[in-house]
């Protein structure tokens, strides 16, 4: 394949612009926010189901505060009838004795109601301020995810803009070779991820290897409009008078 060795030339302005569109394609794919911002969701589901779990156990509990506190009323009603019962004198003796018996029987039922009641209370006070405090968490985690997000956002914006820009000086770049010759940039490109680099001494641009001293002996015969491809890689090589051929 021939082509004009100036146009040949403008295949490492074409390729730094592809270069500079991978460096974004990989910068985009590799955000630092991105692993922040899974770590974040993590985090936050987590502390979520924390913070549901704590406000069951403190739903469970309320349910058990109630279900004491109406055994304790119902301890204080028998109590209330019993003492009314004592106080109306229509008893005999036999049965004051067993409604004096039931009320200190009673008496102590209230007591290890109550007693089990403040325990249950004094939990629901140690979980509500677990549930606050895991609020809280869940409050910084959310804010830590919406910070992680904003700044990808706007890292992404930037990328948006430079890529942009690289696209735009691309399509101004391609009306410039031939269809055989951007073909084969093309192709080696896709295969090689740099589809022309200077030929730098006997050194290649793309693989950065040295060529032999066969293909440097080739290279300087062929004629100055002839395409060379790396023996290494396949891009293709532009000489120049950094070249030193």
């Amino acid at each position: 394949m021939k082509a004009d060795p100036s146009v040949q030339r403008q295949l490492l302005e074409l390729a730094k612009v592809d270069a500079e569109l991978s460096r974004v394609e990989h910068r985009r794919r590799t955000l630092p926010e991105l692993a922040e911002i899974e770590q974040a969701e993590k985090t936050l589901r987590n502390r979520r189901d924390a913070l549901v779990a704590t406000q069951t156990s403190v739903s469970d509990l309320d349910r058990e505060v109630a279900r004491q506190e109406k055994e304790i009323e119902s301890v204080r009603a028998r109590e209330d009838r019993d003492r009314k019962l004592l106080e109306s004198g229509s008893v005999s003796a036999k049965q004051m004795t067993d409604v004096q018996h039931e009320l200190e029987t009673l008496a102590r039922r209230q007591a290890a109601l109550e007693d089990d009641l403040l325990e249950l209370m004094e939990r629901r006070e140690a979980l509500e301020m677990d549930a606050q405090r895991t609020g809280a968490e869940v409050d910084q985690a959310q804010q830590a995810l919406a910070d992680a997000q904003h700044r990808r956002d706007e890292n992404i914006k930037d990328l948006d803009t430079v890529q942009a820009r690289r696209d735009e000086d691309r399509a101004k770049l391609l009306p410039r070779f031939p269809e055989n010759l951007l073909n084969l940039y093309e192709r080696v490109r896709a295969h090689k991820s740099i589809g022309a680099a200077l030929l730098k001494s006997r050194r290649c641009g793309a693989c950065q290897l040295d060529l032999d001293r066969a293909a440097i002996s080739e290279i300087k015969s062929a004629a100055p409009d002839e395409v060379i491809q790396c023996e290494n890689c396949g891009a293709i090589l532009v000489r120049t008078l950094e070249s030193g051929l």
